[in-house]
This record gives C-alpha cells, sequence and structure tokens, in this order.
C-alpha cells in the first residue's frame, strides 16, 4: 500500500507539539496508531517504522515526546550526546503531561476524515511505557508495548500513586508487552513485577519475551534483529486489525 506523510503542529496543554502523520495514500476512513519513540524523538528508524505500519492500513501519528524540552524539529543522535539529553528529558517530563499529549492526540485523530474513531498506541523503549501509559485514556482500545522502560522501577516524575504501575488496575485495553530477555533495562525482576501487576488487576494482556537486546527493533544499530523485528510488525498488524476494527 503507497503511503503519503504530513507534518502538523497540535496544541497541548503544555505547549505546541510537533507531530509526524502516515497514511495510505488512498480514500477511507483508517484506524490510527499513536507511535511513541525513543528517547531521541523521529530518527530514520522511526520513520521508517510509522512507514511500515501505515502501509498496512493505518494512520501513524508520531509525536514529538519532548516537544516541551527542545525546540521544534529537534531529532536527537544516537550518540552520548544525544543519549544524556533524552534521558534527562526524560526525567523532566512529568508523566501527567504525557497523559494530556495522549489526549490532545486522540482529540486530533477524531478531528480528521481519514480516521476512524478507533485509536491504538504503540512504542519503543520510553515509547513502549507511553504506549502502556497511553491505554490508561479510555479512547485507546489496544496497545503494543515494546521493551517498556521505567514501568517497574517508577522513577519517571509523576504525583504519588500516579505511577504507570500502580495505575495498570484502570487499564481497558487490550495489551501486548514484549520484553528482550537480554535487557539489561528491565530485569527478570522487574519483567516479573509488570506481570505479576497486571495478572492481579485482570487487564487483558498477552505477554512475550524474546532472546534479544535493548533496541532489537532499530534498523542500523549493532543490536538490531530483522528477524525478529519482521516477526514484531506482523504481530503487531495482526493485533491492531482485529482490537481496531
Amino acid at each position: 500500500m503507497i503511503i503519503t506523510q504530513e507534518v502538523h503542529d497540535i496544541s497541548t496543554a503544555t505547549g505546541t507539539m510537533r507531530t509526524y502523520l502516515y497514511r495510505p495514500d488512498c480514500d477511507g476512513q483508517f484506524a490510527t496508531i499513536i507511535f511513541y519513540s525513543e528517547i531521541f524523538q523521529q530518527t530514520a528508524p522511526i520513520a521508517r517504522a510509522a512507514a511500515i505500519l501505515a502501509g498496512h492500513g493505518f494512520v501513524v501519528l508520531v509525536p514529538e515526546v519532548f516537544h516541551e524540552l527542545n525546540p521544534i524539529g529537534t531529532v536527537l543522535a544516537y550518540d552520548d550526546i544525544g543519549k544524556d539529553k533524552g534521558n534527562a528529558d526524560k526525567f523532566a517530563k512529568r508523566l501527567e503531561d504525557h497523559d494530556t499529549d495522549t489526549e490532545a492526540l486522540v482529540d486530533f485523530a477524531r478531528s480528521l476524515s481519514f480516521c476512524s474513531s478507533n485509536i491504538g498506541s504503540m512504542g519503543v523503549c520510553i515509547g513502549g511505557h507511553l504506549a502502556y501509559r497511553a491505554a490508561l485514556n479510555p479512547d485507546i482500545q489496544g496497545a503494543f508495548c515494546l521493551y517498556p522502560t521505567d514501568i517497574h522501577s517508577n522513577t519517571l516524575p509523576c504525583d504519588k500513586g500516579n505511577d504507570s504501575l500502580s495505575r495498570t488496575g484502570d487499564i481497558a485495553a487490550e495489551l501486548v508487552m514484549v520484553f528482550g530477555k537480554q535487557d539489561p533495562h528491565v530485569s527478570s525482576e522487574g519483567r516479573k513485577l509488570v506481570y505479576d501487576k497486571l495478572e492481579a488487576t485482570g487487564v487483558k494482556f498477552n505477554w512475550l519475551e524474546v532472546n534479544a537486546q535493548h533496541a532489537f527493533m532499530r534498523d542500523g544499530d549493532s543490536r538490531y534483529d530483522p528477524a525478529l523485528a519482521l516477526q514484531m510488525y506482523l504481530q503487531a498488524v495482526a493485533f491492531f486489525q482485529r482490537t481496531l476494527k
């Protein structure tokens, strides 16, 4: 499926958020996937991932997750300087501000003639956490979370008791949780903590642990696993085709 790309600047409670839109280049209405990036924002691998999803019949929105903390259009490099800046941003932005970003993205999607009312979330790394967090929004019907960080550790700033793990029981959407067993950012103990919380709260979820390192989806990285990445894309497409009917 041929796709087209657009750039939109969306108003949020904390300022203007640049959002990159990918969609099928044909008439019709399509379900929306909010795709949350890594700390580096929309890098080339993230853009390619969004294009792959859009080519399977979805509108994909890629917001600049730290829009309050950087000039519009900022892309951080995959180097130590970029990593340090991205991690600083991660620990500076409150989860409540991510929540209002999600609300703005939902409203934006539903204002577009080519978007249906069905919306899901997906993300990698911190974006996997944000996809999980987005599922607290009742308008999100499914979330595909790839190696999400900081859920187990409650290290992102937020009001007391409003961290994502504590709020798990408020999730109504179906989840897919994917972790790499060789990922140093989420230990086996951390994964068990998240799994047990999901089980205890009765959230509908699918759980997958794979033999992979952190960022195994990022093409061009030394940790990239092309075969496994393809498997994840196919699973995500099938998941959203089912949950975003």
